[in-house]
C-alpha cells in the first residue's frame, strides 16, 4: 500500500499488510466487523482498514503511556496538539528538550508527552523513540538526511486532521495487552476481529519501551488461543514462537520493512476463525508452517 495514514513511523509496523488483512477481513465477515488492536503503535493498519469502510470501528489498545498520550492528544486534544506542532522549531536544541521529557515523562502531563513522542518519532532513526539517535547525527553533517527530512508538517497536520475526524469510530486503551484481549472477547465475539502484532522475539528489547521476556511471550500465546472471537497474528519468524502456535493455523509471509535499511524479512501470519483464500499461498504466503 503506497499510501499511509499514520503519522508516526513505527518499527514493523503493519501497514504493508492492508491488502492482505483487507481480504482475509472481507472474505470472513458478511458485514463490517469491530476491530481490534492490543498493540496498537502506530496504527496505520487499523487507519486504512477504517478509512476503507472495511470495519465499522476500531479499538486501539496501547500500554505505553507515550504512544496513548499521542493518541489522546490526536483524537481529544486536536487543536493544541496541532499548534505545538506549526509553533515549534524542528532544530537539534530543540531535539534535546524533547529528548528530556521523553526521558522525565512522570514529570509533564499528557500534551507535552505527547508532542514529545510525536516529535522524538519523526526526527529519530526508524522511529524510534527512545532508543535510537537524531537522523542526520547531533552535528547534523549528512546534508542528505537533515533533521526534519521526515517532519512535513503540512502533510502530518493533514493526517491528524483526517484521525481527528473519525473519532467517533475510533476507541483508545491504555491498557495492558492480556487485560484488553480478556475484556473486550466478552461481548458480540461473532462480530469482532482481533489482530494482534506483538512485539518482537529476537529483537524486541532494541525496538520498544514495553517489550517481552520469554515466559510473556508464552503467556500472551496462552491468552490468545482462548480468545472467543476470530483473530490474526502476526510475529517474527522465529523457532520458538512456531512451538507456541504450533496447533493453530501458521503461515510464513514476506513484510517489506523500514529499518535503517530496506529489506524482505519473512514472517509469521496465525488466525483462528478467518477465511484464507485458497490463492494466498501463491500471493502473500511463502509456505504453510
Amino acid at each position: 500500500m503506497g499510501k499511509t495514514y499514520s503519522p508516526l513511523r513505527y518499527p514493523g509496523g503493519k501497514s504493508s499488510t492492508y491488502p492482505m488483512v483487507s481480504s482475509i477481513i472481507k472474505g470472513t465477515f458478511t458485514e463490517p466487523c469491530r476491530y481490534y488492536e492490543p498493540y496498537a503503535g502506530g496504527g496505520g493498519l487499523a487507519l486504512a482498514l477504517l478509512f476503507s469502510e472495511d470495519v465499522k470501528e476500531i479499538h486501539l489498545n496501547d500500554l505505553d503511556k507515550s504512544i496513548w498520550s499521542l493518541w489522546d492528544a490526536m483524537l481529544n486534544n486536536t487543536d493544541e496538539f496541532i499548534k505545538l506542532i506549526n509553533k515549534t522549531p524542528i532544530t537539534i536544541d530543540e531535539w534535546h528538550i524533547q529528548k528530556e521529557i521523553q526521558s522525565n515523562r512522570h514529570k509533564y502531563d499528557n500534551l507535552q508527552l505527547a508532542f514529545s513522542t510525536f516529535f522524538l518519532n519523526r526526527t529519530n532513526r526508524s522511529g524510534i523513540i527512545l532508543k535510537a539517535g537524531v537522523i542526520g547525527g547531533l552535528l547534523q553533517l549528512n546534508e542528505k538526511y537533515p533533521l526534519h527530512c521526515r517532519f512535513n508538517k503540512v502533510d502530518l497536520i493533514q493526517k491528524i486532521k483526517k484521525i481527528a475526524s473519525f473519532k467517533s469510530k475510533i476507541n483508545l486503551y491504555n491498557m495492558d495487552a492480556m487485560a484488553f484481549l480478556r475484556e473486550l472477547d466478552t461481548k458480540t465475539v461473532h462480530e469482532n476481529c482481533f489482530f494482534i502484532d506483538p512485539p518482537y522475539f529476537e529483537k524486541g528489547a532494541s525496538l520498544y519501551t514495553n517489550f517481552y521476556e520469554k515466559e510473556d511471550h508464552a503467556e500472551i500465546a496462552k491468552t490468545i488461543k482462548s480468545l472467543q472471537s476470530k483473530w490474526m497474528l502476526t510475529y517474527d519468524n522465529a523457532p520458538e514462537i512456531k512451538e507456541l502456535y504450533n496447533d493453530s493455523f501458521c503461515y510464513e509471509f514476506h513484510l517489506n520493512y523500514s529499518l535503517a535499511k530496506k529489506r524482505k524479512g519473512t514472517e509469521l501470519f496465525v488466525h483462528k476463525g478467518m477465511n484464507i483464500p485458497d490463492d494466498f499461498l501463491n500471493t502473500f504466503f511463502e509456505r504453510k508452517v
